[in-house]
């Protein structure tokens, strides 16, 4: 099932998309997620997809984010393995849906795509054991970690670099039937490849990063996961398309644009 949040005669909805067709459902698809495969109560409105705007298919309270968690981008980066996941954190204002621009700043110089799985937290989430993490996961989406590579040097830390409006982007949808730790992934800049690995390509999976994070804060229902980047990053400028796809999920399609 993939559920999506959109747009239709200016109200806010969750809904199933299947074909090019968006079913509206009651309510929040958080609101009574107890276990992956959990149905939901369809409203009876229906909406062609081209008839309605997608947005970030959640609203997390903090995005979680993963460094280095692919070995050939620590290589590429020029930094060690970490021996534990690295974590750092991006503010929900950075969140921005399908279609949607990534509005460089105003002093920028350098700034990255990275193209990621992410995973959504479906009920709160505390000291997890890994047997048991997957049970949290209402589903799985695309995921751009957008950086500024010139703030993160001069920092030292990433809040900056990470944090800026609209360098969350998210979507198009929630893939709730996918087994994230077999997935293809690839990130397109104006239609040519940079970026393509496998989540199975992963330091640290899925089920180790929930339990790890959980053991750290508390993860609430709608917040995400983003797992890491593989090699290929590069740079974008004011113009560009980026696109990140991971098959049986969907494409994330977004644009840069300039506010000088």
């Amino acid at each position: 099932m993939r559920i999506v949040r959109f747009v239709t005669r200016g109200k806010v909805k969750y809904g199933v998309l299947a074909e090019n067709v968006v079913r509206g459902f009651q309510g929040s698809p958080f609101a009574h997620f107890k276990c992956p495969g959990n149905s939901v109560t369809l409203d009876g409105s229906t909406c062609k997809l081209e008839e309605v705007k997608l947005l970030a298919p959640c609203r997390p309270s903090k995005i979680v984010c993963l460094g280095l968690n692919y070995r050939r981008h620590a290589e590429e980066a020029k930094l060690p393995i970490p021996s534990v996941p690295l974590i750092f954190l991006k503010p929900s204002t950075a969140v921005i849906g399908p279609d949607d621009s990534i509005i460089l700043p105003h002093l920028w110089r350098r700034v990255d795509y990275e193209g990621e799985l992410g995973v959504v937290i479906g009920r709160k989430a505390k000291d997890v054991t890994e047997d048991k993490a997957k049970e949290y996961v209402i589903g799985y989406t695309c995921f751009n970690d957008v950086s500024e590579r010139y703030v993160q040097s001069e920092d030292g830390q990433w809040t900056r670099a990470k944090g800026y409006d609209t360098f969350a982007p998210i979507g198009p949808c929630i893939e709730t039937e996918v087994d994230p730790d077999e997935l293809k992934l690839e990130t397109y800049l104006n239609g040519e490849l940079r970026q393509s690995a496998c989540t199975s390509d992963l330091l640290f999976g899925v089920s180790k990063l929930i339990s790890f994070i959980s053991s750290v804060m508390t993860l609430l229902p709608g917040d995400v996961i983003a797992t890491g980047t593989p090699s290929g990053v590069g740079c974008v400028k004011p113009g560009d398309v980026v696109e990140v796809r991971i098959e049986k999920i969907g494409t994330l399609r977004n644009f840069v644009a300039d506010q000088r």
